[in-house]
C-alpha cells in the first residue's frame, strides 16, 4: 500500500492567507516592501530560508538573523485564534487506510502547532517532517525523499498531495506521482492548469475527491482533472 505524503499549508490547513499577510507586514516593517499577493505568487511552497535569501539579494537588505522567529511570534497568535483545517480534510483522512505523513516547507514547531490547533495531529501519529531536516528545501526533492526513507517506502511507492507548483515539482523530482489540490482558500484562476504544467498526475477540487483519486492512482488508472 503506497505512502501518502501530504504537504501541510494549503492542503491540510487553510493557513496561507494568514501566513502571507503576517509575512508581508513584518518584512515591510524591516525594509522589504512586499504584498501578501506577491508572497503567495512567488514563495508559497518554497522554504522560508530560500525566500529570505532571494529577497535580501533583490533589495540589498540584510534582515535580522531571527526574522523567521519574529514572523512566527506574530503568526502563532493568529493561528491560535483563526486557523482552520481545509474543509473535508478530516473526513478524507478517516476514509484512508494508507500509511501517511506530512512533509512541509514549514518548521517542525509551526507544523506541531498548526496540526494541533486544527485537530489533525492524531491523523499522523508523529509522522511529520519539516524543512530544517534537510539541506535543500522544495523544489529540491530532498524533503520528500527524506520522508519516504523515514517511513520505509521507496519513492515509487509514494503519492504526494500538493497545492503549489513548487511542491508539485518537488514530487516529480523525487519520482513520485502528485495529486494537485486546488481547494485551498487562496487558489487563483488557472491554478489547476499551473499544477498540471508543473507535472501533477491529476488535480482535485476538494478533499472529498481525494480517496477516489488515490484509489485510481494505486490501480494504475489514467489521470483526470
Amino acid at each position: 500500500m503506497p505512502l501518502i505524503i501530504f504537504d501541510c499549508d494549503g492542503v491540510l490547513i487553510d493557513s496561507e492567507p494568514l501566513a502571507c499577510a503576517v509575512d508581508a507586514e513584518v518584512l515591510t516593517a524591516h525594509g522589504i516592501p512586499i504584498t501578501p499577493a506577491e508572497i503567495n505568487s512567488r514563495f508559497v511552497g518554497k522554504s522560508y530560508r530560500d525566500q529570505i535569501r532571494t529577497l535580501e539579494a533583490e533589495h540589498s537588505v540584510t534582515l535580522p538573523a531571527d526574522i523567521e522567529a519574529r514572523v512566527w511570534a506574530v503568526l502563532a497568535e493568529r493561528f491560535r485564534a483563526e486557523l482552520a483545517p481545509i474543509p473535508g480534510v478530516a473526513q478524507a483522512l478517516e476514509a484512508l487506510s494508507h500509511p501517511r505523513c506530512v512533509a512541509s516547507s514549514s518548521s517542525l514547531a509551526r507544523l506541531a502547532l498548526t496540526l494541533e490547533v486544527t485537530g489533525l495531529a492524531p491523523h499522523f501519529d508523529g509522522a511529520v517532517f519539516g524543512a530544517e531536516q534537510v539541506e535543500h528545501g522544495k523544489p529540491a526533492p530532498d524533503l520528500f525523499l527524506f520522508a519516504a526513507r523515514r517511513m520505509d517506502h521507496a519513492p515509487g511507492d509514494c503519492i504526494v498531495v500538493e497545492d503549489s507548483p513548487s511542491g508539485v515539482r518537488t514530487g516529480v523530482a523525487a519520482g513520485m506521482p502528485v495529486i494537485g489540490f486546488i481547494g485551498r482558500g487562496h487558489s487563483t484562476p488557472g491554478h489547476a492548469e499551473r499544477l498540471m504544467a508543473a507535472g501533477a498526475t491529476t488535480v482535485i477540487p476538494s478533499m472529498s475527491a481525494l480517496p477516489a483519486a488515490i484509489a485510481l492512482l494505486t490501480a494504475g488508472g489514467p489521470a483526470s482533472t
